[in-house]
């Protein structure tokens, strides 16, 4: 018997997304669409009809257009909420709810899927709220990380380490970074390091960081490694988060983790690091002086927490038996 088709929609390339990508091939057929505009939209409605299952990553407008042909095709439809899918900054101008027609289609998909995975537990109480239901439909599934690629290697060095794709000022504000860079003017001989930020929003950012910031462009996946290797400390100082990637793959590499207490980022760290609130810069600064003050055996324990409780395997584990279910 052949297997059965999914179709895989998504509206940005991102690791996490290749992850289940590549994990769902190994036991299904599956098709992938990613992108945006009218094409995909045709795309989604002309492959619909043959697929088996369609399964979006973010519940964006895309989801709502999979879901309601799912619907229409009488097939199960899964949606994959990540975190700013179910935000609504309308100060900063982030999250997909700042968007009043988006959210409708947002709000559709979360409602008439046949199951909503959310990263963290945190995001459940922020879809039924968003889509103004009683989310009997939403599982936490969080991601997956693999223990044999992110592994630690020689001494750390004493500085802090944040990664934060950041190409909009909506987003720089969204990953906390004018928090960091009150946290680091108040610690100027501790060596800050930032890596994500578009080039475009380099100047944006070098005119409220402090001298003791490295700034640093976009890297490739597979350059974070030495990074995370060299780093003491991984600071997560987001004003809003689903269950950052960075922070798990840098708690594999057995940095000791400090962060905020928003989205998933306590839900990552345990008991292996520090959380703070948003906005109290002595008590980051404090964290980060424990965390760099840390001995070996706190980012060992760090490790052991990741390596645990949130790896790939457990991730297929929970998608092959959830879509067993949806036939």
């Amino acid at each position: 018997m052949s297997p059965r088709t999914l179709l895989f929609t998504s509206t940005v390339a991102a690791p996490f997304v290749d992850e289940d990508l590549a994990l769902l091939r190994r036991h299904l057929h599956v098709e992938h669409i990613s992108g945006k505009g009218i094409g995909a939209v045709i795309a989604i409605l002309s492959r619909a009809p043959r697929a088996h299952i369609t399964y979006s990553w973010f519940a964006s407008v895309y989801a709502g257009v999979a879901v309601a042909a799912a619907q229409v095709f009488r097939k199960p439809s899964v949606v994959v909420v990540g975190g700013v899918d179910v935000a609504r900054h309308p100060e900063i101008g982030y999250g997909l709810w700042t968007s009043p027609w988006k959210g409708l289609f947002s709000g559709y998909a979360l409602r008439h899927a046949d199951r909503v995975l959310v990263v963290d537990p945190s995001l459940a109480q922020r879809v039924r709220e968003r889509a103004a239901y009683d989310g009997t439909n939403i599982i936490w599934v969080p991601t997956g990380y693999d223990p044999a690629r992110w592994t630690p290697s020689g001494e750390k060095h004493r500085h802090v380490l944040t990664v934060a794709a950041c190409s909009t000022p909506g987003r720089v504000r969204a990953k906390g970074l004018d928090f960091l860079s009150q946290a680091a003017a108040m610690m100027p001989g501790i060596s800050f390091r930032l890596i994500g930020i578009d080039p475009s929003m380099e100047n944006h950012v070098r005119s409220f960081a402090p001298p003791n910031l490295e700034i640093l462009p976009p890297l490739p996946r597979t350059d974070l490694l030495a990074h995370y290797r060299e780093a003491k400390v991984y600071c997560q100082p987001s004003l809003t988060e689903g269950l950052p990637n960075c922070v798990c793959e840098a708690m594999l590499c057995e940095a000791y983790p400090v962060g905020t207490t928003v989205g998933g980022i306590p839900t990552a760290i345990g008991e292996a690091g520090r959380c703070v609130p948003f906005g109290d810069v002595a008590s980051l600064c404090e964290a980060i002086t424990e965390g760099l003050d840390a001995p070996m055996k706190a980012g060992q324990k760090a490790r052991a927490r990741i390596a645990s409780e949130f790896t790939l395997t457990r991730r297929e584990q929970a998608l092959v038996a959830l879509l067993e279910t949806l036939k």
